[in-house]
């Protein structure tokens, strides 16, 4: 599956200035990671963001958000965010700082 380029080019251009990012591919789409750690990924046009379970039922009640679930079951935690919930550079601004805050308690791996 192919993923949406334009998304990952306004990704990369929102993480330039961090320095523990990487991207692998992965799902069919581009996932990236903070110091190892998965946050965000592109799955076709849609965004999926860790935001972990204390946040994990306020993000679903957000509009144009649904729970992530790419095997048959719910990835709780994980959420996918159709384009409509991140078409200004604002919106998708604030699901990356989600996903960045919820790795940046974790250990590097």
């Amino acid at each position: 599956m192919a993923y949406d380029q334009g998304l990952a080019a306004r990704l990369t251009d929102l993480l330039a200035h961090h320095p523990d990012i990487s991207d692998r591919k992965m799902f069919g789409g581009l996932a990236l990671l903070c110091r190892g750690h998965m946050f965000l990924g592109i799955v076709g046009d849609t965004l999926m963001v860790r935001v972990g379970p204390k946040d994990y039922a306020g993000a679903l009640a957000m509009p144009h958000v649904r729970e992530m679930n790419f095997t048959g079951r719910p990835m709780k935690g994980y959420v996918y965010v159709d384009a409509p919930g991140f078409e200004s550079d604002e919106d998708l601004a604030r699901w990356v700082e989600a996903g960045l805050g919820v790795v940046a308690s974790l250990p590097p791996r």
